[in-house]
C-alpha cells in the first residue's frame, strides 16, 4: 500500500466477491466501502460507485506511466487504495477501482456481532 503497487488483474480476493458487508483499509481499518456500492465492472478489480464516506477518500492527481489519472488513498492513514475514474454506473458514474490487497471485508452477520458486543460492552452492569 505504501509502495503504490498494484495486483494483477483478475487475481485478487475481492474482485468477485459479492457478500453483504463493508470493505475496511486493511493497513488501519478504517471503513471504506459497503457491499451494496460493489459492481462487476470486468475490469479485473473490486470496484465501488461510491465510498462509504466521502471524508474517508483522498483524490489525488497521479501522473505515472505517461497517464493522467486520479489516485485514491486513505483518508486516515494514506495507504494507496487505487484509482477513481469517470465510466462508473448511474448515479454517480464513477468506478473506485480499488487493489483487494489494500482491503479486509466483514460480513453483515460480523458487524452486527461485533456492534453487539460494543454495545454490551458499554451498558452498565447492576451495582455500578
Amino acid at each position: 500500500m505504501r509502495k503504490k503497487g498494484t495486483e494483477r488483474p483478475h487475481t485478487g480476493l475481492y474482485d468477485q466477491h459479492f457478500v453483504k458487508g463493508a470493505y475496511f483499509c486493511a493497513a488501519c481499518g478504517l471503513e471504506l466501502f459497503k457491499s451494496d456500492s460493489k459492481f462487476d465492472a470486468g475490469c479485473g478489480w473490486p470496484s465501488f460507485s461510491i465510498p462509504s464516506a466521502e471524508k474517508h477518500i483522498t483524490k489525488n492527481k497521479d501522473f505515472t506511466f505517461g497517464m493522467v489519472r486520479t489516485e485514491v488513498v486513505c483518508s486516515r492513514c494514506g495507504g494507496h487504495l487505487g484509482h477513481v475514474f469517470n465510466d462508473g454506473p448511474p448515479p454517480t458514474g464513477l468506478r473506485y477501482c480499488i487493489n483487494s490487497e489494500s482491503l479486509t471485508f466483514k460480513s453483515e452477520e460480523q458487524l452486527k456481532l461485533e456492534k453487539k458486543a460494543k454495545t454490551s460492552d458499554s451498558t452498565p452492569t447492576s451495582g455500578e
